[in-house]
């Protein structure tokens, strides 16, 4: 099988598993395998709080995975960095911090390296407030650290990865087990409709008829989908097209559409094909192409660590120390718990005293206490 063919399988999986959660697992491991890593995880984690979740992972050390939700994620140099890049995004720990200086750390000397691994490319597929969701990829000594042939396959399938982790999020799947297609559609408190690649509307939940009935940001002319946007309805119609195409051709389009009713309210839209794997069942017999996901969306409010990072300009690792300045104390305790030397927290120290016009400290803890949002509960 060439990577044309592996992707296309590939991505046909990743969609089946958004409506069958028992795929997932299967999926992630073809997925790792793609890349180039031994192993891959789609998790959740916060920097303010520093906990996470687990929601998929192949090939992890059951007793590593463990000890990293317990204790290593508060010392892992990478989980600000990681939180605060572009969604979508290839991040390695080389993009993060100089990787000597990673080869330092607690956390790599105590549970990366007993393992036997060297590197972690993440991309954040969704965040709020304080998470975010992430997929990630292993690499051990045998692949070496990522190089650009592994972010450019990381690329190819983050986007497909999004696509379902979204619309899964979507779906009781524990209701729908032993449901038509139709029935798990009809019983789903987001607006769902089925559409061909015209647009035209095969089926539509009832959450789905109360949008188009009330005519606002979406609704239903001559059978078809028309969005208020001049914009948005280009490209719902641009993408609805490309379903048809199968599963590659979508690509990145349709993934959290933004949509803004007259009264301000906000939602999303994701769109996913239904002309491959086993959703192509589902496509032939209700003579649709795409399955388009509408949701109320949260408002985009910046984390108080976000905020603070943008007003002064602050790299991850030096958020990263100054948020545990405030939380924990002074330069011996802040080194010893994110497993540094203390040259290494002074250096980043000075420059946050250079970035931010504090002389001292206790002018960083008032700085981070002025912004409306404590960070610690």
């Amino acid at each position: 099988m060439d990577q044309s063919e592996e992707l296309s399988e590939l991505i046909s999986g990743i969609y089946d598993a958004a409506l069958d959660a028992s795929l997932w697992k299967e999926v992630v491991g073809k997925a790792a395998r793609f890349v180039g890593g031994p192993g891959a995880a789609i998790f959740s984690k916060s920097p303010v709080a520093a906990n996470g979740n687990l929601h998929c992972e192949y090939g992890t050390d059951p007793h590593y995975r463990q000890l990293y939700f317990d204790k290593y994620l508060a010392l892992d140099p990478a989980t600000t960095g990681q939180y605060f890049a572009d969604i979508g995004q290839p991040i390695a720990i080389s993009d993060l911090m100089p990787y000597s200086d990673f080869l330092e750390t607690q956390f790599y000397k105590e549970w990366v390296q007993p393992q036997g691994l060297v590197d972690f490319v993440s991309a954040v597929l969704d965040k709020s407030v304080n998470n975010a969701a992430m997929f990630g990829v292993f690499r051990s000594e045998r692949e070496g650290i990522a190089d650009d042939e592994m972010r450019a396959r990381m690329r190819l399938i983050v986007p497909h990865i999004r696509r379902a982790v979204l619309v899964s999020g979507l779906i009781d799947h524990k209701s729908a087990e032993a449901a038509t297609f139709a029935d798990t559609l009809d019983g789903l408190g987001a607006g769902i409709c089925l559409v061909d690649a015209t647009g035209r509307i095969v089926h539509a939940n009832v959450a789905c008829q109360v949008i188009f009935d009330a005519g606002d940001f979406l609704s239903a002319a001559g059978g078809r989908i028309v969005a208020r946007d001049v914009k948005i309805n280009q490209a719902l119609q641009e993408v609805f097209a490309a379903a048809g195409s199968g599963d590659a051709a979508i690509g990145t389009q349709g993934i959290a559409l933004p949509l803004r009713a007259a009264d301000g309210a906000c939602y999303v839209a994701h769109v996913l094909p239904l002309t491959s794997g086993a959703r192509h069942i589902a496509g032939l017999a209700y003579a649709a192409t795409a399955a388009m996901f509408i949701r109320r969306a949260a408002l985009d409010t910046l984390s108080p660590p976000e905020v603070i990072a943008r007003t002064y300009k602050l790299t991850p690792t030096e958020l990263n120390v100054l948020l545990a300045i405030v939380e924990i104390g002074g330069v011996p305790e802040v080194a010893a718990a994110l497993g540094v030397a203390e040259t290494t927290i002074k250096t980043h120290l000075g420059r946050l005293f250079v970035k931010t016009g504090a002389g001292r400290q206790a002018d960083l803890v008032k700085i981070v206490a002025g912004f409306a949002t404590p960070l610690i509960a």
